[in-house]
């Protein structure tokens, strides 16, 4: 019995069913898998090695490692590290050991390997290091984040890309063809514009795809005999619920947040509406969206367009007056809005060149004519000495007077860029710094 067969195969759902027996009758993965691939040379000569297979559910994880056990005819192990602990870890290990020593590779397969922590991860390297298993940890998230660097340092990282629409399409159109494992021989028909709906409804996810097909076969099998045809009736049921491919706290999220972020850095309003519209459809909370979209506005728009922070305030507003979904299209509004108008982060850099002279400079005093003199001892030990008013000078400015510690001189921080409302604000600050310089360096001459 191969490790695909099963005694009970009818009862099994049509995605385990129709899992790939080679490497060949895998779909998606093309760069991964290609015919003069490392990863595929290496299967093949049954030379496999331990390794993180990082990709999205349904992309085939679970799959190539059953074909890595297969390809090296080594005995398969699967554990998962949401159901196992520790003490099962040390089960499994002890049993490829046990394995291991009449001459037989065990390959283990760990699925979301990054649920467990480091003392659970600890377990498997002696494992790795003398060879008792080949390790195949299976993951959705980052695995630089997720796993520690003493895992990683002994195992090959596989990137692993979501399916395409095309390749989806294939793996349902053999599940329909297949009379020993998948529909075939049923007397179904659907159309092509149907199984492509499908094959999208999937959203990367072969497994989910297989399944949403399952379900309309069933479904049409029920209304009558001989040919069943999946309609589009049946189909709009089957594929009402269907939500995309999020995770509120991993990877995806991370990546989609950035893309809305530079989008709107990047002055794509169309792009940026995408974004938000793809989060939202997530799942992802409106208020962080909005709280993002308000940072955007400090940090990217900044005194280029100071209605953009006022304009992000009045959409959060809004957005918690209203709720979803009629509140949505106001952080829509500003999302367009923000990635339209001038940008600018001098005031952001700014803020970030004074942090940084708060560290190298400490604790300065501040200058005796800067202080407030409220009392006459305060008076008397030159509190407020030499200050100008600078009301009362030409121009309303004091040119020679500094507003910096004694010890660091006068400093330039912020640098207005020429867009927007901060092109006035460019040509204001360079004539009064150059002034400034003037008055200092004739104070300085007398």
């Amino acid at each position: 019995m191969s490790l695909f067969d099963a005694p009970t195969d009818a009862l099994r759902p049509l995605a385990e069913r129709m899992r790939p027996r080679t490497l060949d009758d895998m779909v998606g993965q093309r760069r991964l898998l290609a015919a003069k691939s490392a990863l595929r040379k290496s299967i093949e000569s049954g030379r496999v090695h331990s390794m993180i297979l990082w990709g999205p559910p349904g992309c085939g994880k679970t799959t190539l490692s059953l074909l890595l056990a297969q390809y090296a005819d080594a005995e398969f192990r699967a554990i998962s590290a949401v159901l196992c602990g520790l003490p099962e870890v040390r089960q499994v290990l002890a049993e490829a050991a046990q394995r291991f020593a009449e001459g037989r590779r065990t390959v283990l397969f760990v699925d979301e390997v990054h649920r467990f922590n480091k003392t659970q991860q600890d377990a498997f390297l002696p494992h790795i290091e003398r060879g008792t298993i080949v390790f195949v940890g299976a993951t959705t998230e980052n695995p630089s984040f997720e796993l520690n660097s003493a895992l990683l340092s002994r195992c090959r990282v596989h990137v692993m890309e979501a399916v395409s629409v095309e390749d989806i399409a294939l793996a349902l159109q053999r599940a329909l063809d297949d009379e020993e494992r998948g529909l075939g021989g049923r007397g179904l028909r659907i159309g092509d514009a149907q199984l492509r709906l499908i094959a999208t409804a999937a959203d990367g996810d072969v497994r989910r795809g297989l399944t949403l097909l399952e379900i309309a076969a069933e479904l049409a099998e029920g209304e009558g005999e001989g040919v069943s045809t999946i309609t589009d009736e049946i189909l709009e049921q089957v594929l009402a619920d269907r939500t995309r491919r999020f995770d509120k706290g991993g990877e995806q999220f991370y990546d989609q947040i950035s893309a809305l972020h530079k989008s709107v850095r990047s002055s794509n309003p169309d792009a940026a509406v995408y974004w938000l519209a793809r989060m939202l459809d997530g799942g992802c909370d409106p208020s962080y969206l909005a709280r993002r979209l308000t940072r955007m506005a400090v940090e990217d728009i900044g005194l280029a367009d100071p209605r953009a922070l006022q304009m992000s305030i009045d959409a959060w507003d809004t957005f918690e007056r209203l709720g979803s979904p009629e509140g949505e299209l106001a952080l829509a509004q500003v999302a367009i809005y923000l990635a339209s108008t001038a940008k600018s982060n001098a005031a952001y850099m700014a803020y970030k060149a004074a942090k940084r002279d708060v560290s190298e400079y400490g604790t300065q005093e501040v200058p005796l004519h800067l202080r407030n003199a409220p009392t006459k001892l305060m008076k008397s030990i030159g509190y407020g000495k030499d200050y100008r008013y600078d009301h009362d000078s030409d121009g309303g400015v004091a040119l020679e007077q500094t507003g910096f510690p004694d010890a660091m001189g006068e400093r330039v921080y912020y640098s207005p860029v020429e867009r927007g409302l901060e092109l006035k604000l460019k040509d204001k600050l360079d004539r009064l710094r150059a002034d400034r310089e003037a008055a200092r360096r004739k104070a300085g001459r007398s």
